[in-house]
């Protein structure tokens, strides 16, 4: 049989495969419905188009990542939709199948401009768009620009800009994305409707994660998803690129996404090593949190990263103990201890930790020495721990212990003489005690006024003899023989001497004053924590009067 050969062509070519789409591209949402944590604005949006009250401006702010551009691009899609029959109208709900609702979300609409105001910052770009929006759109019912992070636009361009977005074309219509609102001019602010996306609750990104993660055919731990949407800080996109790594972190080794995997991959603390540090510190056992930061550190996690760990446990521990819901994203374990410690640590003491921690934090971002700067920031913080609180130092001077001694006498007052005979028991006959008499019938002016100027000579009820060696009102002695005639009912007689007399009330109240904080100074307690925090200041009560 004779050879025969056949020519069959070329080998068929393997199919293309199709290009690897990030997970925040490929979710981008298509719909309002898919547009998570905000829902006041879809449904302003939503009321606007149904009754035909759309603004020619939108502004649409917000932290990255929570949606702005795609919301953008939603309103674009909204306003063009024709339906699946080419008969419908603006929607909230578009359908996405019609040719313009299609054209937008691959990006090729020709009515629906997309501008990067970072690389378009010159009035002459804004010019362009002026020109344009002269003229129709081309196959849609609205020329829509999209102006994105329009806070980077010079102010020549704003100020091109302003007449045109005043009024423009009934057939045109803005929309602005920024991430820094602040940098927009009040007379751009003032031509739109804004809307303020808010940053996504942690829940609501876990439980999106969570669909997503279903949706590519993976697994993952609650726990992980909980610690990637912490991170996210509130964005869906920086989110879903955390959950992107995670995916390609987790491998082919099978079990899914797992918690420790993602806290090894963020850098960040156990929160368990976490706790443990925490308890450490109340416990005021120096070397074993030194020890425990130096296995954190050798583990790679950063100094910082130990610190404001330790901040989002003295916060939740203030939560706990005033009543706040408990984080449904946290670990039974973790809440039960947060719990324990709110039941046993006082707003003082917690308001303190804070304080010292957040010093610190701030500290080992600028040092050049961060672990040296953290260990130096954890010894303060175990070392105020041993002091009272605030209140019980001032409890403590008040009864006089512990303090050194601080005494609770009385403000000395100028010796009263023995009044006379025939003087009435109830007079008064002291400085506080005329003062309050005066003040009880109202004459309160007056009795400031005895408070500042009346210097006693000789105070023998219902005579009073007060020095004029520094000058007094010259009709305050006969007010006040009228003002206590009227408070006591007793006929009284005040004169005046040259004579030096006894301290005002007031000087001795500034006296006694300068004394009480002399004393509390030099007690032990406020000297040890004078010389611990070099800088600080008293606060709160600077008299005996207040404490009583």
């Amino acid at each position: 049989m004779d050879d025969m050969s056949f020519d069959l062509g070329e080998p068929p070519a393997p199919p293309a495969q199709e290009a690897y789409r990030v997970l925040a591209r490929k979710y981008r949402p298509q719909t309002f419905d898919a547009l998570i944590g905000q829902d006041a604005m879809v449904q302003t949006l939503g009321n606007a188009i149904r009754r035909d009250r759309l603004a020619h401006a939108f502004l649409l702010t917000g932290v990255r990542g929570v949606g702005k551009t795609s919301t953008a691009r939603l309103i674009a899609k909204a306003l063009n939709c024709i339906g699946p029959d080419g008969q419908g109208g603006p929607t909230i709900d578009p359908c996405g199948v019609c040719e313009p609702c299609r054209a937008i979300a691959e990006g090729r609409h020709i009515d629906v401009i997309e501008m990067d105001a970072a690389s378009h910052t010159g009035v002459d770009d804004v010019r362009e768009i002026i020109e344009a929006s002269r003229y129709a759109a081309v196959s849609a019912r609205y020329k829509i620009y999209i102006v994105d992070e329009v806070h980077m636009l010079s102010k020549n361009a704003f100020n091109a800009l302003l007449k045109t977005l005043e009024e423009p074309p009934a057939h045109v219509k803005f929309l602005f994305a920024t991430t820094e609102v602040n940098k927009v001019p009040i007379t751009v602010l003032s031509r739109c409707q804004r809307f303020d996306l808010r940053r996504i609750p942690a829940d609501k990104l876990a439980a999106h994660f969570a669909h997503v993660v279903e949706a590519e055919g993976f697994e993952a731990e609650a726990e992980a998803l909980a610690l990637i949407a912490r991170a996210a800080e509130g964005s869906a996109r920086d989110g879903l690129s955390i959950l992107d790594q995670a995916i390609a972190h987790a491998g082919m080794e099978g079990g899914g996404v797992r918690a420790d995997a993602v806290r090894e991959m963020l850098g960040l603390s156990d929160r368990g090593a976490m706790r443990e540090l925490f308890a450490l510190l109340l416990a005021g056992d120096s070397a074993g949190a030194l020890a425990a930061l130096r296995r954190q550190y050798d583990f790679g996690v950063d100094p910082q990263a130990v610190l404001r760990a330790l901040m989002e446990t003295t916060h939740g521990i203030t939560l706990a103990k005033v009543g706040t819901p408990p984080d449904v994203a946290q670990p039974v374990e973790e809440r039960e201890a947060l719990g324990e410690w709110a039941s046993r640590l006082s707003f003082p003491v917690l308001h303190r930790l804070w304080q010292l921690l957040l010093k610190g934090h701030d500290e080992v971002g600028r040092a050049a020495l961060p672990i040296e700067a953290c260990e130096m920031a954890l010894l303060r913080v175990i070392h105020a721990s041993q002091l009272p609180d605030p209140g019980e130092l001032a409890r403590q001077i008040r009864e006089g212990g512990a303090t050194g001694g601080v005494a609770k006498s009385a403000p000395a007052q100028p010796s009263a003489p023995a009044p006379a005979a025939n003087a009435a028991p109830a007079l008064p006959a002291t400085l506080e005690e005329i003062r309050d008499s005066l003040a009880s019938i109202g004459r309160h002016a007056l009795a400031e006024g005895w408070r500042n100027h009346a210097r006693p000579v000789r105070i023998a009820p219902p005579e009073i003899e007060l020095s004029n060696a520094r000058p007094i009102p010259s009709d305050f002695a006969r007010e006040l023989m009228d003002a206590l005639k009227q408070a006591t009912g007793a006929r009284w007689r005040v004169t005046t001497s040259d004579a030096p007399g006894e301290p005002s009330l007031r000087e001795v109240e500034l006296a006694d004053d300068e004394a009480f904080e002399r004393s509390v100074r030099e007690s032990p307690i406020v000297a040890a924590t004078l010389a611990a925090f070099p800088g600080s200041e008293l606060v709160g009560p600077k008299n005996r009067r207040s404490l009583a």
